[in-house]
Order: structure tokens, then sequence, then C-alpha cells
């Protein structure tokens, strides 16, 4: 799609947008405990494709639309995807099997889904660059939106969601599934009433050893066959395809997303919310590629701490060029002066602490293991998502929740990228004194995208 006409179209979509804003309302308003809730699915690659699956699960869901700039994705068609990905993405390239027992539409450009008034809301699991534009759109044409974590990649982004959010009267929800989970609800609770005493560290790792080839190294090329690069490009600027750029492996490409916002922001949300903190009070962050010289622009190896204000530290390491166990057990470490807190998406473990230098008193805690039997928690949280549109509660993680989760995400990132601590102001969402930090809380988008 050349710019001109993504200008005019763009001119086109404003007016039917802003006009199908109280259709789109009216419709949901209406909606009953019983009716079923008509949706369109922006993305539907690996990530998408999973939501996709979660909410056909729902009986009580419609899917009303597929897009997806990718034309063997948005046409369920895996024998046409391109032979190079097919190889190199492995099962990252979704298996397309879905059914349908009608006609479901087929967009190229998310605009045509968000121009249909049949449309009560959209599932958004685009590249993380795309996720404001496309969650501001949807709100201003009058849809309910569930859009795939990190919310955004700026902090300025986040804010102007919410703020668009709320204007128009929308019902959001993050996909941060944790948030779903009636375990990490109890844990929450317990945490916060002082079950393993005050908490003075917290710890989470991504690691996964992708020595010694990484997201690999390609020559640009021409876009597969049924692919719009300019359109997947959107508001970042032009740049010649790769292969280990687009669809999954935009993950490693700082433009589009980070290991720090795809697999960190779970982290710090489960943590902040067990603690009870909103954001961090100040964040340092050190790494580079030290082992893997693929085509990636985010490092290989990285470590952040960040000091929250009720009094404790959170560290979080990414870890992409070793391999093994870095806790106890499970994915999030909390440390308190009675005992620690392991948990999973599955189960949890306390340990007791012993008494350590000058003490003589035992914790009175005991041992602890717990498995929970819930279910699969993105189908959770799409129950939550469809609950709430028909009922207009807020959801599980809005956008509010998720924008100050994703906040960590975005803070790792300037630390690291202005090589220096960064004191934060939450209320102003600004870095203090620190002009090289607050230039990179957004950036200028490529003509003729705006937010």
């Amino acid at each position: 799609m050349n710019q001109a006409n993504s200008s005019t179209g763009r001119r086109a979509f404003l007016k039917t947008s802003l006009a199908a804003a109280g259709a789109g309302s009216s419709i949901q308003k209406a909606l009953g405990a019983n009716d079923r809730v008509s949706i369109g699915f922006i993305g539907v690659g690996n990530r998408g494709s999973q939501l996709l699956e979660a909410f056909m699960k729902q009986d009580d869901v419609r899917v009303a639309a597929l897009c997806d700039v990718y034309k063997p994705y948005r046409e369920r068609d895996r024998g046409s995807v391109d032979g190079h990905l097919l190889e190199t993405l492995g099962s990252r390239v979704p298996a397309l099997n879905e059914t349908f027992d009608y006609d479901v539409p087929r967009y190229e450009d998310f605009r045509r889904v968000l121009d249909r008034n049949d449309i009560d809301a959209v599932v958004i699991a685009t590249p993380d660059h795309w996720h404001a534009i496309q969650t501001i759109a949807a709100c201003q044409a009058g849809k309910d939106v569930y859009v795939e974590k990190p919310l955004s990649v700026t902090v300025e982004e986040g804010r102007k969601m919410i703020d668009t959010a709320r204007k128009t009267g929308r019902v959001t929800q993050v996909g941060l599934h944790r948030r779903s989970s009636k375990m990490y609800h109890q844990l929450a609770a317990k945490v916060q009433e002082g079950g393993i005493g005050k908490v003075t560290m917290a710890r989470a790792y991504r690691i996964s050893n992708m020595y010694p080839d990484g997201i690999g190294s390609f020559d640009p090329r021409n876009p597969p066959e049924g692919m719009n690069w300019d359109l997947w490009l959107g508001p970042r600027g032009e740049r010649e395809y790769r292969d280990d750029m687009s669809l999954y492996k935009f993950r490693w490409w700082n433009s589009y997303s980070s290991q720090v916002g795809n697999w960190g922001v779970h982290y710090f949300d489960a943590i902040r919310w067990m603690t009870g903190d909103e954001a961090p009070v100040s964040v340092c962050a050190m790494g580079g590629r030290y082992a893997l010289h693929d085509d990636r622009t985010i490092p290989d190896t990285m470590e952040v701490t960040f000091e929250l204000p009720s009094g404790m530290l959170l560290a979080f390491g990414q870890y992409e060029a070793s391999g093994g166990e870095a806790l106890a057990y499970g994915e999030i470490e909390l440390r308190g002066v009675l005992g620690n807190l392991y948990s999973n998406e599955r189960s949890y473990r306390i340990q007791p602490s012993k008494p350590g230098q000058f003490q003589d008193t035992r914790s009175p805690l005991k041992e602890e293991s717990v498995t929970s039997d819930e279910g699969d928690l993105t189908e959770q949280h799409a129950r939550n998502f469809v609950d709430c549109v028909k009922s207009r509660e807020t959801c599980h993680c809005d956008l509010e929740t998720g924008h100050r989760s994703t906040t960590f995400s975005h803070l790792a990132n300037i630390s690291l990228a202005v090589k220096s601590r960064l004191e934060w102001d939450p209320a102003a969402e600004r870095v203090i004194g620190n002009d090289d930090a607050n230039r990179l809380l957004h950036y200028d988008y490529r003509k003729p995208w705006s937010l």
C-alpha cells in the first residue's frame, strides 16, 4: 500500500469511525447475557492464532472477520506460506487449521474491520509497534478491545491509549493472562496481608540459550508473496524486508519489540500485583550482545534492577546466551523476611526462612506447596473479556493496569539505551533530570500514521 493511498484511506476511515462510534456503543449496550459477541481478529499469526482458538472455545463468540497483512495467515492456508519462513520459523508458523461453518470475511487492512458496524469488539495481536494506532482507532470506531502484551512500544502511546478508551467508554483487556488466574488472585492477597513478611526482593528471568545462531543473519530480499510489507512497517521507518525481522522474529528488533517487553512484562505485572506497587521509582539496566552475532538489535544478555516505592528491589534477567535454571522453583521469586515464595502459572511453593546471623527466632511459616487445577489461562482471560463486553464492567487487566506493567519494560530499555540509572516520576510519567531518556518516551511516526 503506497502512502498516498494510505493517507486517503485514513481520512475516509476517520470519518466512518467517528460516525460509527455511537452505533457501536448502542450495539454493545444492547447485548444480553445470552447474546453472541461479534469479534474481529487483527493479526492472526503465532499469538493471534492462539487467541483465535481461545475465543472460538467461547460459545457466545462469533468470529466476524480475520485480518492480517500476510495473505496465507488471513486465508488460513499453511500450504501457501513461504518455504523459507516455514524452514526458519518452524512451529512458530501456526497450524492455520481452523474450520468455520460460515463465510468469515478476510481483510488485509485493519481499517476495513473497524468500518463494520456489526462488529462489537476486536482482538489485536499484531506486532507491538501497531498496538497503539489500532487500539485507539478501534475505540474511536466504537469497538471494545482485547490487545496483546506488551501494550505499546512507548510510554506516551500507552497513556494516549488509556485516554481514548476512557473518553469513548470502551471495555479493554491487555493480554497479561495471569490476571485471570484464581491462584494469583489468592497469592496477591496472601503477600499483601504479610503472608511471607515484608518483601524486600523479587526476581524473574527469561532464559533461552540461543547460541550459536540466534535468530540468524539474512540478506534483505523482496517480501514473500502475499506480504504487504509497507503496511507491516506502518508507523516505523521505511526499510527493506528481511526474513528474520517480520512475523515472529520481530521480537528481537528494538524498533518493534524487545524480550524485556515480550517476556519481562508478564513477570513485572505479576510481581507488582502481589506487592501492591504501581510503578518503580528508579531503574538501572545493563547488557549487550556478548556472544551472539545474529541480526538482532537487542541484547543477548541483560540485567535490570528496579526500586519500588514499597521498599524493595525487583530484578529481571534476560539470558539468551546461556542455559540452566536461575530460581529454586518456578518463574518468579519473592523474598520476604519470613520466607520465600516461588510461583509459576500452575503452582507455588513457600519456603520458611531459617534464622540468620545473630538471630535465634524461627519463622512461623510452614513449608507449603500448592498446585492449581485451573484451566487454560488464555481461555479464562478471553472469557473475562467477553463477560465484560456484555456487562460493561472493568476487565481483569484494563489498559491502565497493562500500561503500568509495560512501563517497567520501556524504562528498562531506555536505561540501557542511555547507559544511566534513571529516577522515575510515575505521576508525571517522566524521567527526572535526564532529557536524553525523556526523548525516548516516544518517537516520530512515519507519515501518514499518527496517534
